[in-house]
This record gives C-alpha cells, sequence and structure tokens, in this order.
C-alpha cells in the first residue's frame, strides 16, 4: 500500500508498521527510512532498540502516530546471550573490557540460583549507557563524555529468565549462556547480564540481543526494511491496530456520530483505554471510562473526516 498522493486526512495509509530491525543501525535511523519509503514525514516510534539490538519495532504512521503514546506495551520479550567472564564499560560488547575472569567454574546449579534471584520484581540499577536522563542530559552521551554519575535503582518486573542453553567459548575462560527474558519496560537486559556476572563473581556482558515481542506485536507481524522496501506499506492498518492493541467496545450508528463529534457517552465497565468500533468495523476512537462518563482520548475518526 502506497501513501503516495493526498493525505491531508492523516487516514489514508494510517496504521502501525513493526518493523524487524536489524543490527548496527539506530532506531532513528530505522524511522528516517521507512518515512522515505512510504513517502511521509508522520512517522513516530513507541520506543527504541540499541543498535546493536535486532527485533521488533513498533512505528505509528499518519495518524496513528497518535496512537503511539497509548499502547500498552509494558510487557516485552527478548532473547540473548550472556558473556560470563568478562565485564564492560557499557555492559555489552560494544564497551570497553574493565576486567575478565574465569567463569569456567560456576557450576550450572548456581547459574540457576543466581538467575533466579533476578527473577520476579526486582530492584534494577539501569545500565549506564541507557536513555534515562541525568540533569537534563541522556546517561549514554554523559557516560561517552567521560562525565562520572551513578543511576538510581528502579523497580522492574522479570516474569520469565530462562536459561535455554551454556556452552564454553573455546581458549578462553568465557562462558556464553543463551537466555529467554519476559519483562516489564524499562527493564534493561544488558544490566541483568551485568547484574548475573557480578553474583557470580566473574562479571558479564550482553553479546547479543534480540526483542521478539513487544506488548501484542510479535516477529509475526514485522517486516525488515528490505521487505518493506519491496512491498511499502503498514503491517496493520488503523482499524486493525486499535483492535489488535486495545480492547474494544461495539458502537450503534447514533453512539458513533456522537463520539465523531467529541461526545461522551454511558460507561459499559472496561477498564482502561479502548477502542470504539462503529457498526462498519471502523474505529472511531479509543475511550477510557471515568466515574459516569466514557470520554475519548483520541478520536481517530472525527466527525469531519467521517467516511474517510
Amino acid at each position: 500500500m502506497s501513501s503516495r498522493g493526498k493525505l491531508s486526512s492523516g487516514l489514508v495509509g494510517a496504521g502501525l508498521l513493526i518493523v524487524d530491525k536489524g543490527p548496527g543501525v539506530t532506531s532513528h535511523d530505522v524511522v528516517a527510512s521507512c518515512r522515505k519509503l512510504l513517502h511521509t514525514r508522520k512517522v513516530g516510534h513507541a520506543g527504541t532498540l540499541d543498535p546493536m539490538a535486532t527485533g521488533v519495532l513498533v512505528l505509528g504512521i499518519e495518524r496513528a502516530t497518535k496512537m503511539l503514546g497509548l499502547l500498552a506495551l509494558t510487557t516485552k520479550e527478548y532473547t540473548a546471550t550472556i558473556r560470563l567472564g568478562r565485564s564492560t564499560t557499557t555492559d555489552d560488547a560494544e564497551g570497553e573490557t574493565i576486567a575478565d575472569a574465569s567463569a569456567h567454574e560456576a557450576s550450572d546449579s548456581a547459574l540457576r540460583e543466581q538467575i533466579a534471584l533476578l527473577s520476579g520484581d526486582i530492584e534494577q540499577i539501569p545500565a549506564s549507557v541507557s536513555a534515562i536522563k541525568v540533569d537534563g542530559q541522556r546517561a549514554h552521551k554523559l557516560i561517552r563524555a567521560g562525565e562520572e554519575f551513578t543511576l538510581p535503582a528502579r523497580k522492574v518486573s522479570v516474569t520469565r529468565f530462562d536459561l535455554l542453553a551454556r556452552r564454553d567459548v573455546p581458549n578462553t575462560g568465557f562462558v556464553d549462556l543463551d537466555v529467554d527474558v519476559e519483562c516489564s519496560s524499562g527493564t534493561y537486559i544488558r544490566a541483568l547480564a551485568r547484574d548475573l556476572g557480578a553474583a557470580l563473581g566473574v562479571g558479564g556482558h550482553l553479546t547479543v540481543l534480540r526483542r521478539t515481542r513487544v506488548g501484542p506485536f510479535t516477529l509475526e507481524h514485522a517486516r525488515t526494511l528490505d521487505q518493506l522496501a519491496e512491498n511499502p506499506g503498514v503491517s496493520l492498518d488503523i482499524d486493525e491496530a486499535a483492535r489488535t492493541a486495545f480492547p474494544h467496545r461495539q458502537l450503534d450508528a447514533e453512539e458513533a456520530e456522537s463520539v465523531s463529534q467529541g461526545r461522551w457517552l454511558d460507561p459499559v465497565g472496561i477498564d482502561g483505554v479502548y477502542a470504539a468500533i462503529d457498526p462498519s468495523g471502523h474505529t472511531i476512537a479509543l475511550l477510557q471510562e471515568k466515574g459516569k462518563r466514557a470520554s475519548s482520548v483520541l478520536v481517530v475518526r472525527p466527525a469531519t473526516l467521517r467516511g474517510c
């Protein structure tokens, strides 16, 4: 689906684009590429991935950019490789080596014990090269400028931290661990690698990271930039996106007209933000209930755009 032509309504070509990001490019590079491929400036992302990481990156196109801040992308899944025996300045393979140690003596039982302690609701100090702001500056910019600072620990939830495989790296003291992690938004997988290595007394860092799911969006929805170039268009149009990302409420024609004009409806007991769908299957608005009102947090199809 091409977005060439007049896009004044913001609904033509609108939706969510799920990209399978490749290694070595930033999330902003991906956004720039998608703007060129889809011939629009209206592209935004719902959270970034580090350049070394690959996998699911959720983008909003045209009017769907307004949805991005409302998406419940609170749970994420990753596959990763942790290298025990080396700690680095960035907690990943791109940083400078701080120290090396032999990790061959770390037993499987010790590994599983420490992994269990890093699971559940935990306090985690974010990676120093994170995008967290310190006195108005991104932490990763400060660390690369040689600044010293300490980030406060924050509560995160690691709902699954599974050890899939263990491999001794030949001719070194390193041990590679393939892991699968499901966690809350804001959890740093490189910090899990760092903390696991520290707990075992040998150091650790991340060598591979692939995000396989963000909220309801998985690699099954995703395309690489090369695939997108061959067939430009969103992964889910704005109506599919709303039905996938939010609970939904069916409206009759009269209710749909009211909502399209910004009026509120009576609540029906749905928690959080949900999609209001008209009889033709179009998303009219995203609603949220407070007290005796179900009010719009985003009118997807205002009355002035009905029929688009």
